[in-house]
């Protein structure tokens, strides 16, 4: 079946399948206020190369595993696909598609020289030691090498991955390469590029006070998945004046109307694991979260967190999607009808692969840059890419995510003319 298909028979819509049929619907949206033919909306809803791969791993007492790995690469006519790795559980190769084609999309908006592309192994990485890991990180770049290169395909951490599982993959290929080759990924340890850590969460940052669209100071925030991406968001918020309000995980909820005290929150987190228990705030469910009167608030767990649902509850003024694809189509059209604007993912967390691009322009160069200089570099793209979305929406009458698609597909589809990639 074509993905450009959206899925109809209830038993088919996974959160996987629910997540491509959301890619296609803002593809065809954007498609429509572009005037595209058909073919070629056929081709930028088709995936330039997939791969399923099975991925054996030896467990600590002998045994063997076989889960299932993916990597996909949406696009390349603007360059070498780029891409995060996700170990997840609930990882098919219908989620890796949808976020494949987001990446295309927000490096297109951004305009830095990269396609999209996305990987991911069906597996909970807390269910495996270090070694297990390793050993699965390992098969699997073994299992995608024909995919991989600086120049073919460049993965970066994600849910479930970091600096350590990089390093493994650049350790991999090189080993087949038969030299060290450290363009192939990027974060492959801690501070490879000046501004790398936090780069997505800071990005977020620059788009939610740019959106804003008053003083910071005292503005209150809720921040849905207190991860990696949403425990800095909601320090660098808290850091530039704004009331961090309430933050989720798995656990639960906790709220604390004057303002959570984030470094005593981050201390019981690292003790216990989870927000829920944290002495100085109140517990909340996780719909609850979504239901505070807040001006701000930041989905940055995974995808299809706001829904038709809860989108009718959502009081937040302003929505600015730290994580990949957490509304649908359908709690879009709410929160639009109800007055909320949302700052699309492919917008507000384009801080991480702006950041992953210097770091690979450095490395492919031998060249480097300060601190300062690649968070002003970062900065100034985040601002003039908020402003470029911005006037359109406002000139064509459009939402932000709308109109964050048809720059980023109209340029997909302009390189797709000028290389004469048409169908």
């Amino acid at each position: 079946m074509s993905v450009m298909v959206p899925s109809k028979t209830p038993a088919q819509i996974t959160p996987g399948r629910q997540a491509l049929d959301t890619a296609l619907y803002q593809l065809g949206q954007a498609a429509d206020h572009l005037g595209l033919g058909d073919g070629l909306r056929t081709m930028l809803g088709t995936p330039r190369r997939s791969l399923t791969v099975s991925v054996p791993v030896r467990r600590a007492d002998g045994h063997m595993d076989v889960v299932q790995g993916y990597r996909v690469q949406h696009n390349v006519s603007r360059g070498p696909a780029k891409g995060g790795l996700r170990f997840h559980p609930g990882t098919d190769i219908h989620q890796v598609t949808a976020l494949a084609m987001g990446m295309t999309w927000k490096c297109a908006l951004a305009d830095i020289p990269y396609g999209g592309a996305k990987g991911g192994v069906a597996v909970d990485p807390a269910t495996l030691d270090i070694r297990e890991l390793e050993r699965l990180t390992r098969r699997y770049v073994n299992e995608i090498l024909p995919m991989m290169g600086p120049d073919n395909d460049i993965p970066s951490p994600d849910v479930g991955t970091d600096e350590r599982t990089m390093a493994w993959i650049l350790d991999a290929y090189s080993v087949n390469a038969g030299h060290a080759l450290p363009g192939v990924v990027t974060s492959a340890a801690p501070g490879d590029s000046p501004g790398q850590a936090g780069a997505t969460s800071r990005g977020v940052q620059i788009a939610a006070l740019s959106a804003l669209g008053r003083s910071p100071e005292g503005a209150t925030v809720a921040v849905q998945g207190f991860g990696k991406v949403g425990a800095l968001t909601a320090q660098y918020l808290a850091d530039a004046g704004c009331k961090v309000v309430a933050v989720s995980d798995l656990s639960g909820a906790v709220y604390a109307p004057g303002g959570l005290d984030l470094a005593g929150l981050r201390a019981w987190v690292a003790e216990s694991g989870h927000v829920l228990g944290y002495r100085h705030a109140d517990a909340l469910g996780h719909d609850e979260l979504f239901e505070l009167d807040v001006d701000v608030l930041v989905p940055a767990a995974l995808e299809g967190a706001i829904t038709e649902v809860n989108a009718p509850r959502v009081r937040a003024r302003l929505v600015v999607e730290g994580a990949n694809g957490p509304t649908t189509p359908e709690a879009d059209e709410i929160l639009t009808a109800n007055g909320t604007t949302v700052v699309p993912d492919i917008l507000a967390n384009a801080g991480g692969v702006i950041v992953s691009y210097l770091e690979w322009v450095q490395i492919m160069q031998a060249y480097s840059w300060s601190v300062e200089q690649a968070e002003r570099r970062m900065r100034d793209l985040m601002v003039s890419t908020y402003a470029e979305v911005g006037t359109l929406a406002a000139r064509r009458g459009l939402t932000l995510r709308q109109a964050a698609h048809v720059i980023a597909v109209g340029r997909v589809a302009e390189a797709h003319q000028t290389r004469a990639l048409l169908p």
